[in-house]
């Protein structure tokens, strides 16, 4: 069984900055991507970021030069540096985790205020 536990999300006010952190363990085998995803009121779940165990990153458009996705590869370790965040951010932050099969963390609520 694998766990991902994320951390980090909160209430913050436009241009304010949050990092999120999602910690893997368990029988996680050979991790070959880890990102967040995102699912905002209404909407149905969106990629924010991406990256491959090599380090290859991948961002939505309209997140690129505000996040940056980042790993510590030794913890099973993702993180998401938002900075500044727009009320449009508001959502549940999901951390998915991709081996033979994809997992997913129960969410992180991150709320902008305008």
């Amino acid at each position: 069984q694998v766990q991902l536990v994320e951390s980090g999300g909160g209430l913050v006010q436009a241009g304010g900055s949050l990092r999120l952190s999602c910690a893997a363990s368990g029988n996680i085998g050979s991790i070959l991507i880890m990102g967040w995803h995102r699912q905002r009121p209404g909407k149905q779940r969106e990629l924010v970021a991406s990256m491959s165990r090599g380090g290859y990153t991948n961002y939505a458009d309209f997140v690129k030069g505000r996040f940056t996705i980042s790993s510590d590869n030794a913890k099973n370790t993702v993180y998401l540096r938002m900075n500044n965040l727009k009320p449009e951010d508001t959502a549940v932050y999901y951390c998915r985790l991709t081996s033979t099969v994809s997992y997913w963390g129960q969410g992180t609520q991150v709320t902008v205020s305008s």
